[in-house]
Formats: structure tokens, sequence, C-alpha cells
């Protein structure tokens, strides 16, 4: 019932619990500029702006590095394409026995008629634009929302944890603020590991393909880097870029190779030693916990709850534990 609850009402909540994700991570800093005697107006306008550069930062990164990469592979694709009829596709003709040869001809001649909008191609995307137009405004307010509970909840972060802490019975009080305890030392700790482990992924990336000759190595590594925080998608996406840099730098085998071993050595030290050693054990989640934690929360809130479902996963398991610990105390379990 609390899935179905969430499902309906998920494109409402999605702005207000990003907001209360992103206030979750700047209070501290918040609290900190007020104890050196800064205005609290002062305080939560330096860290909104500090959040706001580094996202611009990503941006400038990933943007033009993905228009570099798609560029070049576009003005590739012909030369792939020939090679590809020429080495691959007698092969695949002599086995399958059907003809898999690419007409580069028949492809230019789409893309000219989708943008010249002669295809059908384009009435498509218009009217799939049109039909997902809603979709597009709701996204837009979205990013708009976001800011404002982002605001008001560090002006007022205080009293609305008061105001919770006042709507709690008295006599269960000291119990839930235990769990609460527990809840915000888990997620602490996950964060600061999970930014020590992006700076020195990014750093590892960065040198590691410098030092094999990819000319957009610190690009590339450094946002690898802070994309690790997306469970699995994140190392994906710069792999994907490293392949593609690759493919178009390197005419032989040489950069798929360094990428490859480049990515698997950060693969082992990502799951065999910075996680282990520096985020340790304290999450206790299982891989098959996380993957299943990403499908529904990402089912539920879209991207956001990809993002979001490591952590809240780590905070239900505090939960768990806690009426699991009770269970096996109990007379029920005993007896």
């Amino acid at each position: 019932m609390l899935l179905v609850l969430l499902y309906v009402l998920s494109p409402v909540l999605t702005p207000f619990m990003l907001g209360m994700a992103l206030a979750y991570i700047l209070v501290p800093g918040v609290n900190m500029l007020v104890t050196l005697k800064l205005p609290r107006w002062l305080a939560v306008s330096i860290m909104f702006f500090l959040l706001f550069a580094i996202i611009l930062g990503v941006l400038l990164i990933v943007i033009p590095l993905v228009r570099k990469e798609v560029g070049l592979a576009i003005e590739q694709l012909p030369g792939w394409v020939a090679q590809y009829n020429i080495n691959l596709a007698p092969r695949l003709n002599q086995l399958f026995g059907v003809s898999a040869e690419i007409d580069i001809l028949k492809i230019r001649e789409m893309l000219q008629d989708a943008i010249t909008g002669t295809d059908s191609l384009t009435t498509t995307i218009i009217t799939y634009a049109k039909s997902s137009g809603s979709a597009v405004i709701f996204f837009f307010v979205n990013l708009l929302i976001t800011p404002v509970v982002l605001v008001y909840l560090l002006f007022d972060w205080d009293k609305f944890i008061l105001s919770i802490r006042e709507v709690i019975p008295r006599r269960y009080l000291d119990g839930t603020l235990s769990v609460f305890h527990d809840i915000d030392r888990l997620l602490s700790s996950f964060l600061r590991g999970q930014i020590l482990v992006m700076l020195i992924l990014a750093v590892y990336y960065s040198v590691g393909l410098s030092l094999a000759g990819f000319e957009s190595a610190i690009p590339i590594g450094v946002l690898t880097g802070m994309l690790v925080f997306i469970p699995y998608l994140g190392v994906t996406f710069g792999l994907l870029l490293a392949i593609l840099s690759a493919l178009l730098q390197f005419d032989n085998y040489y950069g798929l190779i360094s990428v490859a071993i480049v990515y698997g050595l950060g693969q082992i030290l990502e799951g065999m030693v910075l996680t282990p050693k520096i985020m340790g054990e304290r999450i206790g989640l299982h891989p098959l916990v996380i993957i299943f934690a990403l499908f529904v929360f990402g089912q539920i809130f879209g991207f956001f709850g990809v993002l979001m479902a490591l952590p809240i996963s780590a905070a239900l398991s505090v939960l768990i534990r806690r009426v699991y610990g009770q269970y096996r105390r109990s007379d029920f379990y005993k007896t």
C-alpha cells in the first residue's frame, strides 16, 4: 500500500525529497558558518551558491566533452562503416548466410530527411514531443521547486527537526531519537566515505588515462570519479566515453586494451580496497539488495530514485536491524 501511494505521489514528492536530501548534506556547512558568527542568511547563501558552482562545474565538464566526442564520432562514422563492410560483414555473411553490409548513403538520406522534415521520423518526433509536453513542463517545474524547498529547509532546519520531535509520543521519544541518531551517523559516514572514494577514483582514472596517452584523460577521469556515487550507472557512462575516445584517437587495439586495464583495475581498487577500507561494512547491504533497491526506487522516483536508493536502503537497514534485534530478544522467538 505504501509503495502504491509513493508511486502515485512520486511526481509531487520528488522535488521535496531531493530538496530534503540536499539540505541534509548542506546543513552541517551552514551550521559551521553560523558558529563562525555569520548570519544564517549569509551562511545559507554561501552553501547554496557552492552547490550551484559544483553542479555548473560538472555540466561544464560533461557537455563540452560529450559534444566533442559525439562530433568526432560522426566524422569517423563513414570510415568505421567502410571498415565493417570490408572486414566483418563478409564473415557474417559466410556464417549466417545473410547480407550484413551497412549502406552509409541510406543512413545519410535518413538523417537528411529527418532534418529537412520530409521523413516520417520527424513527424514521429514532433508528435512525441507534443504528447510528452506536460512531462517536460513538469520536469522544469520540479527544477524550480527543488531550490525553493532547499532554501526553506536550510533556513528552518532546526525548526523542522523540532516539529518532528514534538509529534513523537513521549513514551517512544528516546527509542525513536536513538534510531534517528543511528541513521544520521550511518548516512554521515556514508557521505564522507563516498566523497573520499570519488576524489581518489577521479585522480586514479585521470592519471591512468593520462599515462595511456588519452587526450581527454582528465575530463573523462574526473567525470568517472564524480559519477561513482551513482551505483553501476556512473562508471558505465565513464567507460563508454573512454571507449569512444579510444576508438577516435587510436587506430589499433591499444586504446581499447588500455581502457580495459585502467577501468578493470579501477573496479578492483574500488570494490576490494576503497569501499571496504574507507566506507567499511557499516552499510551492510548485499549486492543483490543494492540492485533490487536501484530498480525499486528508480521505478518509483525515476533518476532521483537511483541516486537515493543506496542511502535510503542503508537507513532502512537500521530500522530492520532494530526490529530484528527486538524479535530475537522477544519471548515469542525464545519459546
